[in-house]
């Protein structure tokens, strides 16, 4: 079809797609929806061959978080039977990151709740990367605290952090539907921070909160403007005990095309797929790997995942091949900006270092935004379900797709890598 001839050709130019066409994506029958990862494939291979980036997370702190995120079963006022501990320790969060590094996992993500590290924080979270590393090399370490304030992300990369993860979610249009206790803007912030420190930056998004179709493209455009490394794209977890509960808006084909509108926009970024694959794309997940770049390997935050054996099964049997340590992930021009920019933000604005500058966000050319965090602690409102064909009947509730973690970092059993 036309359409999809020309989004390869764009792709593979690296050249942005009209909104319509990424709505197009979108809209297609589930007749066509073979020829729309075909599509996709082709641009996939054309920057990352049949390579699978395979990535492990480790949740530094659990539960306790003071925000209000209507998606997530760590925030306030949550009555998800999810694990709560405080920090880990640095060599027990090195023996979790170990566990995944075996399993063939290449970057390990550092995740804390909370709405954003303080300067101690910070520095127990550099003690952490710098105990991974000594035990793991080569291994890439990619933080997630939540909001930085000035000067944290310069500090996390000296400690030896590689990259930083804040997703955007949802678009700006509908974030305040979704969060009160802080703004999109605040979450735009926190990326160009990463950015100016010289962090790759990793910046995604949740589909399935009752988004329209047009919310989803309007988050894809923002992060290719923002220029995110790798973005992760999340299948909302229904979580027991959140507002979210009852938005069962996915079905694999829905996942498919909305893995592909993103490769379409941001052809020539890690895109990967992140939480809620096993409950949403399912049997279908193999297909995925012909779009996608990049999974989480074993569990999630606060829910199971799909074993990692079955995980690394899966990838050969599609005929696909893990993606080695001595492996360059991005294309060589992005590669190559990326090395740019670090070494921009090592210099400063005057050619002295850029912790000594003092110089913060503003080195990197940020907007300025400011924190400009509500007060109000109420649960935010269900948004409106956008019909999608063969989903739950309305009101079910799919518990047994959703299995709490009970394993690995903060638990005495063995993690799941």
């Amino acid at each position: 079809m036309d359409l999809l001839n020309t989004l390869v050709d764009k792709g593979l130019r690296r050249e942005l797609p009209t909104r319509e066409e990424a709505l197009a994506v979108l809209a297609t029958s589930d007749d066509e929806l073979l020829d729309v990862v075909a599509a996709a494939g082709k641009v996939r291979r054309q920057w990352f061959g049949r390579r699978v980036k395979l990535n492990y997370l480790v949740n530094l702190k659990s539960g306790l978080c003071p925000e209000d995120c209507s998606y997530c079963s760590q925030r306030l006022g949550s009555k998800a039977e999810i694990l709560k501990y405080t920090w880990l320790k640095p060599d027990e969060a090195s023996q979790a990151a170990a566990a995944g590094v075996a399993g063939g996992a290449k970057r390990v993500c550092l995740v804390a709740s909370g709405r954003g590290p303080t300067d101690r924080d910070v520095e127990r979270v550099g003690k952490t990367i710098e105990a991974i590393k000594e035990q793991n090399e080569g291994v890439e370490v990619c933080a997630c605290l939540g909001l930085l304030s000035d000067g944290q992300a310069e500090r996390l990369k000296d400690a030896g952090a590689d990259a930083y993860n804040h997703n955007l979610n949802t678009s700006e249009a509908t974030y305040g539907q979704i969060t009160k206790t802080h703004t999109y803007a605040d979450r735009v912030d926190t990326v160009q921070k990463a950015h100016a420190a010289g962090l790759s930056a990793c910046s995604g998004l949740i589909a399935g909160m009752g988004e329209s179709d047009e919310d989803l493209v309007d988050v894809v455009y923002s992060l290719r403007e923002l220029d995110s490394d790798s973005v992760p794209v999340n299948f909302l977890i229904p979580f027991e005990g959140t507002p979210l509960a009852k938005e069962w808006n996915l079905t694999p084909q829905r996942c498919l095309r909305i893995l592909a509108m993103v490769r379409f926009v941001c052809p020539d970024v890690e895109v990967r797929i992140a939480g809620g694959r096993e409950v949403h794309l399912r049997s279908m997940q193999p297909l995925a790997l012909n779009i996608a770049n990049s999974i989480f390997l074993g569990d999630y935050l606060t829910s199971e995942g799909q074993a990692g054996q079955a995980d690394l099964d899966m990838i050969a049997d599609a005929g696909f091949e893990v993606e080695g340590a001595g492996t360059t992930t991005l294309p060589a021009h992005r590669a190559d900006a990326l090395a740019a920019a670090r070494s921009a933000a090592a210099q400063g604005p005057c050619g002295s270092s850029a912790a000594e500058a003092g110089c913060g966000s503003a080195c990197g050319g940020c907007s300025g935004h400011g924190h400009e965090a509500v007060a109000a602690q109420a649960s935010a409102p269900e948004p409106a379900a956008v019909p999608q064909p063969a989903q739950a009947p309305a009101g079910e509730v799919r518990s047994d797709l959703v299995a709490v973690r009970r394993r690995g970092a903060g638990t005495d059993l063995a993690p799941n890598a």
